[in-house]
């Protein structure tokens, strides 16, 4: 679920400070929504939609508007309008007091078009995707169900919603130790960047959140922006320091290799009839690092010690896959595996296996463990042939040295020797003195 805040924090109330409006989404990710990854082609969505299953024979479902009629072929704008009204319509049909709105939801990998249902004076109101509930249609449920659905949603939605302090949530010295760290495509992202404090690591970028809980009911967390740094009067300098320094206490990184993930996950009983578990060390030929959470995972990534952890567990020098925004893949860089072959590996699955939304980037990287330089592949490989290049260099010069001074002894050697002159001995007439 995605929750939209406008409000003033009350110091501004009570100082009579000029209106500023405090504006965040706050993210509430549940185990329906990890559910939805696993069914939706377009992976998670905090405001997606779970459809229920196709009503039986003989069950009477109750007509939500006589305006409704099969929608199956229509067209998303047509949708939207006939969409919007139905939903509102019944709303009003219930009693609710509530204001409806549809505006562009923008966030990190992805904006959708998005209902937006806020009750009569609060400041909190409820988004729901409508792209969402589109593809319910396309997909070949009928539309009274996929309205009734929408409407479910949102009553869950306002009847559950937070209550908002929003002077704890502006108060950077209680925020600061929820401090997360996340990596997104900065390519994909451009726009977004502009509106959120964030660096740059090489064609990623590293953006910051506020983690408010995370347990086993889901996580809530707010992306923080650079108006939401401006209301708390913190500079992205500090921002990112306090991060640095908070993000791995609160969300750990976890490395553990291939085989000890797929025992988990199919069970170690299962696994070890397989063969594929337990693995020796020195065996393991890939790794997978996130956190204990496994949302947005890949941000270790940005942690000071990660790299060094990381090259411990690898042995040395490894390549790192960009599996999604919440995990990432690391491969020993042995000889085993190719550049070529890993990038080919990341284009392919990114394009059939991993949802838009969650996609970090279609390349590979690389570290250096001896140099300590994380970087690109293909500037990892560029870097290596100008050192071969320099080293071949140096070694044809050294040879020419060598070369030359031999030349110069065998052309000593063959010179002809002088005549020795005993200058002891002096004769006169052929006879010695």
């Amino acid at each position: 679920m995605c929750y939209i805040y406008n409000g003033q924090s009350e110091r501004e109330k009570q100082k009579r400070l000029p209106r500023s409006q405090v504006h965040f989404l706050l993210q509430k990710n549940t185990g329906n929504d990890e559910r939805q990854i696993m069914t939706s082609k377009r992976g998670y969505d905090p405001g997606a939609f779970f459809m229920p299953s196709p009503k039986a024979a003989g069950d009477d479902p109750k007509p939500t508007s006589n305006k409704r009629k099969d929608k199956k072929h229509m067209d998303y704008e047509s949708f939207k309008e006939q969409f919007v009204e139905d939903v509102k319509d019944r709303l009003y049909e219930q009693g609710a007091e509530v204001n409806v709105s549809v505006h562009e939801v923008n966030k990190l990998n992805e904006s959708y078009e998005a209902i937006t249902v806020t009750p009569e004076g609060s400041n909190i109101g409820v988004n729901i995707g409508i792209d969402k509930f589109y593809d319910a249609i396309e997909n070949g449920r009928p539309y009274d169900e996929v309205v009734d659905k929408a409407v479910e949603v949102i009553n869950n939605g306002i009847s559950q919603r937070p209550d908002f302090d929003i002077d704890a949530l502006t108060d950077y010295s209680k925020m600061k130790e929820t401090l997360a760290m996340e990596v997104v495509s900065a390519e994909a992202n451009q726009e977004m960047l502009a509106t959120v404090p964030h660096q740059n690591m090489e064609d990623m970028a590293v953006v910051y959140r506020f983690v408010l809980n995370s347990d086993d009911e889901g996580r809530a967390s707010i992306l923080v922006t650079n108006q939401m740094l401006e209301t708390m009067g913190v500079t992205p300098e500090q921002l990112h320091a306090d991060a640095m320094e908070n993000a791995p206490q609160i969300r750990p990184a976890e490395i553990k290799g291939m085989s000890e993930v797929m025992a988990e996950m199919m069970g170690v009983e299962q696994a070890e009839t397989m063969g594929i578990f337990p693995v020796a060390p020195e065996d393991e030929q890939m790794y997978v690092a996130t956190v204990p959470d496994k949302v947005h995972g890949a941000g270790v990534l940005a942690y000071q010690d990660f790299m060094d952890k990381a090259a411990e567990r690898a042995g040395g020098d490894f390549f790192i896959l960009p599996s999604s925004i919440h995990e990432i893949l690391i491969v020993p860089d042995n000889g085993k595996m190719n550049l070529k072959d890993l990038e080919a590996m990341v284009r392919e699955v990114n394009a059939t296996q991993v949802a838009p939304a969650d996609k970090l980037t279609d390349s590979v990287y690389h570290y250096d463990s001896k140099d300590k330089i994380f970087e690109l592949g293909e500037k990892f490989v560029e870097r290596q042939a100008e050192k071969e290049a320099e080293h071949s260099e140096e070694k044809g010069e050294k040879t020419s040295v060598l070369g030359d001074l031999k030349a110069k002894k065998d052309e000593v050697a063959k010179a002809p020797k002088k005549e020795t002159i005993d200058k002891g001995a002096k004769t006169k007439g052929g006879e010695a003195l």
